[in-house]
């Protein structure tokens, strides 16, 4: 069983972000290429984008004014917890968050009004925060 021993190191991402909701089918806007991060998730539902807020999609949904917290990794993708810890301690500062995993890592979005208070709630529970 692999447990996570020490809490991860966390890095701000130096940008602001939308997450934007298309139908189910779309195409994927070229546009976002130009982001230098996003992530795309195309479901039987719905076809979710997150990128920077500076890229103009037309979506039927977006939700604009995020900041994005990246656990420092590579992460080993049999270790467990990251999330739930990082999500514990933001939920107990009743702080909404939004998440992407990657292979190599995970990041954690928070809406930009609240991220010096999780900042400060992430710091106080012992994570490490890289700026």
């Amino acid at each position: 069983m692999n447990h996570v021993m020490q809490k991860q190191k966390l890095k701000i991402l130096q940008d602001q972000f939308t997450i934007h909701r298309l139908p189910a089918g779309s195409e994927i806007p070229v546009e976002i290429y130009q982001s230098p991060f996003y992530t795309i998730v195309n479901t039987d539902e719905e076809l979710s984008v997150v990128c920077s807020s500076s890229i103009d999609l037309k979506a039927e949904k977006s939700d604009e004014g995020w900041s994005c917290i990246k656990v420092a990794g590579p992460l080993n993708l049999s270790m467990t917890g990251i999330i739930a810890g990082i999500s514990d301690v933001l939920a107990k500062s009743q702080i909404g968050i939004f998440t992407i995993s990657t292979y190599d890592t995970d990041y954690v979005l928070v809406r930009t009004t609240e991220l010096s208070r999780a900042r400060q709630a992430l710091t106080g529970s012992g994570y490490i925060i890289e700026i």
